[in-house]
């Protein structure tokens, strides 16, 4: 009998926990996408297409492709700027939409992405808790990489790591990156001058620090980090 009031218990809060999650979504207007977002996702050297998870990122690179999870409440295509210039440089995107915008409620759609194509290299990536729910799938799947954006891993990760973060970010636990090197091999790059929401282009995000550059030139800087790290793999 106490064990089924235990039960019942867990379960109330699971539903109350579910209930709080669909309103801070539905009623929030969240973090959506800018008009630079929005222009990304046309094509041009980089062909361009939403897709039943997202969106996808065709450019020239044949033999590689990213995953990329997007932050928490952060509209998915806030990132299309940052993702249209990683695969007109380096490899191919796939960028996932979220259920109500959070990567905890979609951790595997990596598998549905990696089912649809015939890539010889996989890397999975995101921002913010997209990144570290990332690092999780990475953690029980064999990859070739991961890179995290204002990110950090929690688990154990067998695949090399690229942990890149803004000098201004006020939004990261900066606790939580100093050990991030007991989780696996992590190189770290600090972006000077970058904040948390630099990495998308959706505006300010609560609790963060003003950048002191244009989010164009902090996701340069992380393409030019991604370039550089793969050759070194």
């Amino acid at each position: 009998m106490e064990k089924n009031r235990v039960l019942t218990v867990l379960a109330l809060l699971l539903l109350l926990l579910l209930t709080a999650v669909v309103l801070v979504v539905f009623v929030s207007p969240g973090y959506r996408a800018d008009s630079t977002a929005l222009e990304a996702l046309g094509s041009d050297r980089v062909a361009v297409a939403e897709t039943d998870y997202g969106w996808y990122f065709d450019g020239p690179a044949e033999d590689a492709a990213l995953i990329f999870y997007p932050g928490a409440n952060v509209e998915e295509t806030a990132y299309a700027p940052l993702m249209h210039e990683l695969a007109g440089s380096v490899m191919d995107v796939c960028l996932v939409r979220m259920p109500l915008r959070l990567a905890l409620l979609g951790s595997n759609k990596a598998d549905d992405v990696i089912s649809q194509y015939d890539y010889e290299r996989w890397y999975i990536g995101g921002h913010s808790l997209g990144g570290a729910v990332a690092a999780n799938y990475a953690a029980a799947h064999d990859l070739d990489g991961v890179v995290l954006l204002a990110a950090y891993p929690t688990k154990a990760v067998n695949e090399p790591m690229l942990l890149i973060y803004g000098s201004e970010d006020g939004v990261l636990n900066m606790d939580r990156v100093r050990k991030a090197d007991q989780f696996g091999a992590v190189e770290e790059l600090v972006i000077d001058g970058g904040n948390h929401a630099g990495f998308g282009n959706y505006g300010e995000q609560k609790g963060d620090s003003p950048a002191a550059i244009p989010s164009s030139v902090q996701q340069e800087a992380v393409v030019s980090a991604v370039t550089a790290w793969l050759a070194d793999l």
